[in-house]
């Protein structure tokens, strides 16, 4: 862990709004870069903005709100090499540590006690044609998929994919408007 940084976006405390975990108080850590460009992303100004900030102070941040509950997201978290040890570290540490991903990288290194929410991205997103479908062989029953359904098509089309990979066995599946 010594000497690795992370590039962060921001890292701030408020309600978690998604998943099965909203309404609760939770830790954001937002890191820098995405290699999608989805239609409806809210935060693009993490694409490029951020500061590199060691895992040690990363640490020290998150504990300073004295909350248990951490989501780490993006951009895309995955596309950073030093997320791996942070978030082994924040679970060691005793938090309940959520990965927000977009689906289209590997999620089979991400340590074993992480939430993965992972996105399946539909038609609308533009970027459906990235999904790495063999991320669902890997997801557990801690884990949850989400689908953002922008139109009907999407709607269709995530039931579609939903019943192929009957992922309502695998994990908890959200469809976000």
């Amino acid at each position: 862990m010594e000497n690795a940084t992370l590039k962060i976006n921001e890292i701030f405390f408020s309600i978690q709004g998604e998943s099965t975990y909203a309404g609760l108080p939770c830790v954001f850590v937002r890191l820098t870069y995405c290699n999608l460009r989805c239609t409806y992303c809210d935060t693009t100004y993490a694409f490029t903005e951020g500061r590199d900030m060691s895992l040690e102070e990363i640490l020290t941040q998150v504990e300073r709100y004295g909350c248990r509950l951490v989501e780490i997201t993006g951009g895309e978290p995955l596309l950073q090499k030093n997320v791996y040890p942070l978030m082994t570290e924040l679970c060691d540490r005793g938090y309940r540590v959520l990965l927000e991903t977009g689906g289209h990288m590997s999620i089979r290194s991400v340590d074993s006690r992480v939430v993965r929410i992972m996105d399946i991205k539909c038609p609308s997103s533009g970027e459906s044609g990235k999904n790495d479908w063999s991320n669902i062989e890997a997801l557990t029953a801690r884990d949850e998929v989400k689908f953002v359904i922008g139109n009907r098509e999407d709607y269709e089309w995530a039931k579609r994919i939903l019943f192929q990979h009957t992922l309502n066995e695998r994990c908890t599946v959200l469809f976000s408007p």
